[in-house]
């Protein structure tokens, strides 16, 4: 049964190439014809009034309001029954998309490029527009370059793979056939054998047959021996009159109750093996023991195993094994990418709060500026003053020393004057006292200074303890990623362990094929020595007597051998003698 999702595939391509001007939309009388088609080729019935009530409210024009995908899941996939020819709607869908893009001007033909592009769909992502990711181009062309015999260049694909990181490491459907189109690894390649290449790859990912080739098959009914071309597939086994395939002789069907093993010559014919199933079974003859060994372990064993295990084809359980690795990288890549935005968000708001931090500072750092700028403009007028008061007291005094000596004989005047002094000698007191009074101001001034130069020092230390812790944090972020370097490392020593594994598990198993080709030729020839030993006692069958195995009961034994029966049945001879002896007819 052919999944959706490969169903859609083709017909994306189809409404790809119909979509000319690349707006989405097509016009209805296209969508009628390709679904006409699609619906032949799928083998359900068509109406055309589903399309025109689908698309009821855009009746002019290109039609994409409620869009084709729901009409074509609604009215075409869901009635899909598995009765059609996958690869004949394979052949329709490209028929449309490849008018487009028909002028292949390269090594491969046409049909080799339809190849191509089966192998694309049956590869790409499912997401639209279809692309191929790297992995499964490299996939593709190992599996190319090992059907042509060639041997794969690792360092031309690394430099490719650099080429493709420009596009974001995947391919459309035409840049794929235009890679193998163009034999970048395939250089030096006659186009026949390339052809075969992928028609073997094709045949491989897309046809699901695993093994083909020339075997000779005993007859069902006449017993005769005839030469076959069979080609092996997930679960069944069909043998043709000649490799074009025109003309099917039969085939068995595989199932979970199928079984495989090898038969000893016979009929003058060597390297057999049979295949048993419910309704019949067949022997075959392979050309030698390496393919009869291939056949029966390589490819039949392994489909009877799957279908016991509910497996699909290799290559499809390859595929999905590829998916979920890729889904498996890409969720922890995601994990890693949050995981360092979170640690770059805590450190740009640990940069924030130490940048606020330095603004306070210097805001702080100002504002004491200027307040010394502020006390020290206080202070210099105070002096001013001060100085002003002293001279002026100074010219009193002056003036008062002059009066004393233009006045000296005036006592009481002098007195007077005198008194004055006194009083004038008190106010400069006051005016000393007003001075140790600023004075002791200016020392609270210069302790307010000396405790705001403290706090700008604890300040300084803060900053400095949190730039220390920032560049802690830093070092444990930078100690995380090594950590995780190392745990990818160590995943993939283990992946290398395994592969050594793998491969060492591989010797082993050529080694026991070997041991048992070894068995299998000495069994053979003590089949040939049997056989002829046989024929030497038929032969002298009058003087030899050969030994057969003989009655399980105890025998009775004469001076001759063994006799000819055994006791009971002695006895019983007795016994009927005695009675026919004691008849009256036998009397003597």
């Amino acid at each position: 049964m052919v999944h959706r999702d490969e169903i859609l595939k083709p017909v994306w391509h189809a409404f790809a190439a119909l979509d000319v001007d690349r707006t989405g939309k097509v016009s209805k009388s296209q969508l009628k014809v390709l679904s006409q088609n699609l619906c032949t080729v799928l083998k359900i019935p068509h109406k055309t009034s589903d399309l025109e009530e689908h698309f009821k409210d855009d009746d002019e024009g290109p039609v994409s309001t409620q869009g084709y995908m729901p009409y074509l899941n609604r009215f075409i996939l869901d009635k899909v029954q598995g009765n059609f020819d996958f690869m004949e709607l394979n052949r329709m869908c490209w028929t449309l998309c490849s008018r487009k893009k028909a002028n292949f001007s390269m090594l491969i033909s046409d049909n080799d490029a339809f190849k191509v592009w089966c192998i694309f769909n049956f590869l790409s992502e499912e997401h639209y527009p279809l692309v191929i990711v790297i992995e499964e181009i490299e996939y593709f062309l190992r599996k190319l370059i090992e059907a042509i015999g060639s041997d794969w260049n690792e360092g031309r694909f690394v430099d490719y793979k650099v080429q493709l990181s420009a596009k974001k490491n995947c391919l459309r459907v035409w840049e794929l056939i235009e890679l193998v189109g163009m034999s970048y690894f395939t250089k030096g390649m006659e186009r026949q054998t390339i052809s075969m290449g992928i028609n073997e790859v094709f045949q491989e990912l897309i046809l699901n047959i695993l093994k083909q080739g020339y075997m000779t098959k005993k007859g069902h009914k006449r017993k005769n021996w005839t030469e076959r071309w069979f080609e092996l597939r997930p679960d069944s086994l069909s043998y043709y009159e000649s490799e074009d395939l025109l003309e099917q002789k039969g085939y068995i069907l595989l199932d979970r109750h199928c079984s495989v093993e090898s038969l000893p010559e016979k009929d003058g014919k060597k390297n057999l093996f049979i295949i048993k199933s419910a309704e019949k079974s067949l022997e075959i003859s392979a050309p030698d023991k390496k393919k009869r060994q291939e056949w029966i372990q390589g490819t039949v064993q392994d489909c009877i195993n799957r279908l016991r295990h509910g497996l699909s084809a290799p290559h499809r359980e390859a595929r999905q094994r590829r998916k979920e690795l890729r889904s498996r990288l890409q969720a922890e890549q995601d994990q890693m990418e949050g995981r360092m935005k979170e640690l770059q968000l805590a450190n740009e708001r640990k940069q924030s709060q130490l940048e606020t931090m330095r603004k306070n500072l210097e805001e702080a750092a100002a504002r004491a500026a200027m307040e010394e700028q502020r006390r020290i403009r206080t202070q210099a007028d105070l002096q001013n003053r001060y100085r002003m008061d002293l001279e002026r007291e100074k010219m009193v005094r002056m003036q008062m020393e002059e009066q004393m000596v233009q006045k000296s004989s005036e006592m009481e005047q002098y007195l007077q004057r005198m008194q004055e002094l006194e009083d004038m000698y008190r106010r400069l007191e006051e005016a000393l006292e007003e001075e140790r009074q600023s004075r002791q101001d200016e020392e609270v001034l210069r302790k307010l200074q000396a405790r705001l130069l403290e706090e700008e020092v604890s300040k300084r230390a803060e900053l400095e303890q949190s730039h220390l812790q920032q560049q802690l944090a830093m070092s444990q972020t930078q100690m995380e990623k090594e950590q995780l370097e190392s745990q990818r490392l160590e995943q993939e020593r283990t992946l290398q362990a395994a592969m050594m594994q793998l491969e060492s598990l591989e010797r082993q198993r050529q080694g026991a094929l070997e041991q048992y080709e070894e068995v299998t030729k000495k069994l053979e020839q003590a089949t040939n020595k049997t056989r002829s030993w046989k024929d030497k006692v038929a032969q002298h069958e009058g003087l030899i007597r050969l030994i057969q195995p003989g009655n399980k009961c105890p025998q009775k034994m004469t001076n001759w051998g063994a006799a000819a029966f055994t006791e009971t049945e002695l006895k019983v001879r007795e016994r009927s003698w005695q009675e026919n002896k004691n008849k009256p007819g036998n009397a003597l």
